[in-house]
């Protein structure tokens, strides 16, 4: 049966991240604050997560190493951890991932496996790889440890903060660091920020079941957000937290990241969403609200573009 992921789970995966890892800034924005996980030593949250998984194998599970599949931010922080515990590591990529997130993983010493996103499917490539060789699976996001690492950046919030932390904005791929933003802070609302036409977890939340990303989805710049379903413990959880989802344009997301780059701070696309909807009106901004910058790892001649209004 699969385990269920919960505040205990999360709470217990801060001692574990707070061991190894300092918290991300918490910067003012406007009435608001803005929670800087583009800061990490991988540039995204995916550390988290992907740590809490691999610290508590035990010899033999590491001994036969790990897989994963990601875009790119799952894939590093997988490689990271890996490295960190004198793991092999293997990856299975979109061969059309950003360069930058290719190099950084391999530069992190793991295995690079590419697959075209259009006709083949990451998961069975993933599967058939970890049987093949007696290797542990990180899924990036449907999995408890998984989920209880990512909710630890909503620990990190709330101790950073001087005031109970009442609503969250993050961005949401497969709604692994929304649903363990969740169950650290059960007080709080939850909105999930999307790419338009990637919005599944938000039409799901709003049907009260998982719905997909429908037939030809529009191009989007928001790479780390594209899966095609949602996974199962993430929509039960932000279900249960009664969470609610929006969606953003791909110019919203660029005025976004033009706003960040004003603040110091390079954001990638997916890790912009979240700031783009409060930017835009679409989600209050106030004392209470924290805004989930998720990741920085933007290809430079994009993020040169953006900077220029192209």
């Amino acid at each position: 049966m699969t385990r269920r992921p919960d505040s205990a789970g999360v709470a217990a995966a801060m001692e574990r991240i707070g061991a190894i890892l300092p918290p991300t800034p918490l910067l003012p924005l406007d009435e608001g604050w803005l929670k800087c996980e583009s800061l990490q030593p991988i540039g995204a949250f995916k550390i988290r997560g992907a740590y809490n998984r691999l610290i508590q194998l035990d010899a033999e599970e590491r001994a036969g190493g790990a897989v994963a599949f990601s875009s790119g931010n799952h894939a590093q922080g997988v490689a990271w951890a890996a490295r960190r515990l004198g793991m092999r590591a293997a990856i299975v990529m979109p061969a059309d991932a950003p360069q930058v997130k290719l190099d950084a993983t391999r530069t992190l010493g793991a295995e690079v496996v590419l697959y075209d996103r259009a006709t083949e499917d990451r998961f069975a490539i993933a599967h058939a790889l970890a049987a093949e060789r007696g290797a542990v699976l990180v899924p990036p996001f449907d999995d408890a440890d998984v989920i209880e690492g990512q909710g630890t950046a909503g620990l990190e919030a709330a101790a950073q903060s001087a005031l109970p932390i009442t609503r969250v904005v993050t961005p949401c791929g497969g709604g692994g660091l929304a649903a363990g933003l969740a169950l650290a802070l059960p007080d709080a609302e939850i909105v999930v920020v999307e790419p338009e036409g990637w919005d599944d977890m938000a039409r799901s939340l709003a049907a009260g079941e998982i719905m997909t990303v429908g037939p030809n989805p529009p191009r989007t710049a928001c790479d780390a957000l594209q899966p095609l379903r949602v996974g199962d413990l993430t929509f039960a959880t932000l279900h249960a937290a009664g969470a609610r989802g929006v969606a953003v344009s791909e110019n919203e997301v660029r005025d976004a990241m033009r706003h960040a780059f004003g603040m110091g701070l390079v954001i990638e696309p997916g890790g912009a969403v979240a700031l783009a909807a409060t930017l835009a009106g679409k989600v209050p901004l106030d004392a209470g609200t924290v805004v989930i910058a998720s990741g920085g790892n933007v290809d430079p001649i994009l993020m040169a573009d953006v900077l220029r209004g192209l």
